[in-house]
């Protein structure tokens, strides 16, 4: 029984009621045809080679909302009676509901694959791995494993927290199969790989999360496995033992090891695994080239952030138009009336969106809001590398100012700043302002990669002396992982193209 703090829900295994197949030898039967068709470089796929399937596989579990606190509580929810309350009311028995992790999934691995598994938390990425590693066992349809599966899930739950790392590495060892005289053998090895030679005798509850993760990683891979299963285990590795648990995994995939590597980091995914699998709610989306499928589901999480950031857009908007005249919790003096809204604080350099404030008030010009637009002049929040952008800046002048200037900069969301351009240095001459009116900086293609960034804006005098109005990082955008896009780290795309040139040997023939 799994239990979560949160709403006090429990996670329970109900009945099986479905087969299982997890022989180490014997044939495993012909599979369904795979939902898409396509090349795996050198695999065969053959039945012989076929070492994991899953055949209209389900998986049930039962969410209990309450739990009984009292043995009293227990007994009567046991015949279905009402429990008193503290109170004197009577309480409804325990609800339950259930929670299907998978539905109806069929896919077949074979030997010397490399498969990711991508999926956004909750869509059945973990029990998937689970059931292939026996730890569960399917509500209805039949999982066949072949082969000796080692299973990197949760590093470090086998380990005895009073235990030295020597004793724990006998002990994880014992558990996923080994005999002693072979963890002997590879107790250096061991040890070496997790590079905690100086720690190995001092007792694990001492070590941080990242060192029984290098030691529980250790020891999986020197299981020697036919079936390699990852999950998210290198989260809490430092980058270089990433990097060498990773360089480890593609050895092992030469090795023609058989790795299902489940992961949020998607360039992980893409670079280690030729096949990817992309589960929803339980649900196979799509089953394909790792190219093919990351960039569909970049292109489908998209679209769902754009949807639910113009449902936060249109909810501050309406709590800004309609603030709530009496809101729960006011501040209010003896006499029950409001306190005075607290004098806003001026806004300082480096400071967060959050905080940031109008610099002037009651100034000639002040800045009313700020929009983003795409191509279509829709406004958004969201957009991808390579669209066009426009920002709009809103402004009202109480009176006729002459040469205003109006400018903004971006800023990454730790702080750096990208650029600072305005009209005047643009040269665009604007002779007065007087009442309401907008200035658009339109950018033709976004060069920003993936991140979220704020935007300052400023509207001053002619000689940028005087300064009307100035918002400091107080509007941001998010730029969204452009599916297909040739570059993938950094902040900025530069446009360039890549020559090879080889030179020629002094007696003929190409190098």
């Amino acid at each position: 029984m799994a239990r979560t703090t949160h709403n006090q829900m429990q996670a329970n295994e109900v009945g099986e009621v479905g087969r299982y197949s997890a022989s180490g030898n014997g044939p495993i039967a012909a599979d369904t045809p795979d939902l898409t068709a396509f090349a795996h470089g050198q695999v065969e796929r053959t039945t012989e080679n076929k070492v994991i399937k899953f055949s209209h596989v389900y998986k049930r579990f039962i969410l209990h909302h309450e739990r009984p606190r009292s043995f009293q509580e227990v007994v009567v929810s046991l015949f279905g009676l009402r429990t008193p309350s503290k109170r004197g009311v009577a309480m409804p028995r325990p609800a339950k509901e259930e929670f299907w992790a998978l539905r109806d999934v069929n896919f077949s691995i074979y030997r010397g694959e490399a498969v990711g598994i991508i999926g956004e938390n909750g869509s059945g990425k973990s029990t998937t791995l689970k059931l292939i590693s026996r730890i569960l066992q399917p509500t209805s349809g039949s999982v066949s494993v072949r082969g000796k599966v080692s299973a990197l899930l949760e590093l470090g739950a086998g380990f005895h927290p009073d235990l030295t790392g020597r004793e724990n590495i006998y002990l994880h060892g014992a558990l996923l199969g080994l005999p002693q005289k072979e963890i002997e053998a590879r107790f250096d090895d061991i040890v070496d790989f997790a590079e905690l030679a100086e720690f190995i005798d001092t007792p694990i509850k001492h070590y941080s999360s990242g060192m029984v993760m290098r030691l529980g990683f250790a020891v999986a891979i020197n299981v020697n496995p036919d079936i390699l299963l990852t999950d998210e285990v290198l989260a809490v590795g430092d980058e270089g033992f990433q990097r060498k648990c990773l360089e480890y995994i593609a050895g092992l995939r030469r090795r023609d090891v058989t790795i299902v590597f489940v992961s949020h980091a998607l360039e992980s995914v893409r670079s280690l695994c030729e096949r990817v699998i992309w589960l929803d709610h339980g649900r196979v989306m799509a089953d394909g080239p790792a190219g093919e499928v990351i960039d569909r589901y970049l292109a489908f999480e998209n679209d769902r952030h754009a949807g639910y950031a113009g449902r936060m857009r249109a909810m501050h908007t309406v709590s800004a138009t309609h603030p709530d005249p009496d809101p729960e919790g006011a501040p209010t003096n003896a006499d029950g009336s409001r306190q005075a809204e607290p004098d806003l604080p001026q806004p300082s350099p480096g400071g967060h969106p959050a905080d940031a404030q109008r610099q002037t008030a009651g100034a000639d010009v002040v800045i009313t809001d700020v929009h983003f637009l795409d191509g279509q002049g829709r406004q958004t929040g969201v957009f991808c590398t390579g669209e066009p952008l426009t920002i709009r800046i809103a402004f009202t002048a109480h009176r006729r100012v002459e040469r205003p200037v109006f400018g903004l900069a971006l800023y990454t969301e730790n702080g750096t700043h990208l650029n600072g351009p305005n009209t005047r240095f643009a040269g665009v001459d604007i002779p007065y302002v007087e009442g309401r009116g907008w200035v658009d900086y339109r950018i033709e293609q976004l060069p920003l990669l993936a991140g979220r960034y704020d935007v300052t804006v400023a509207v001053t005098g002619p000689d940028m002396a005087q300064m009307y109005d100035h918002r400091h990082r107080a509007y941001s955008f998010v730029v969204q992982p452009t599916p297909g896009l040739p570059e993938r780290w950094g902040i900025v795309l530069i446009p360039a193209t890549w020559h090879v040139h080889l030179e020629e040997h002094e007696r003929g023939g190409p190098a």
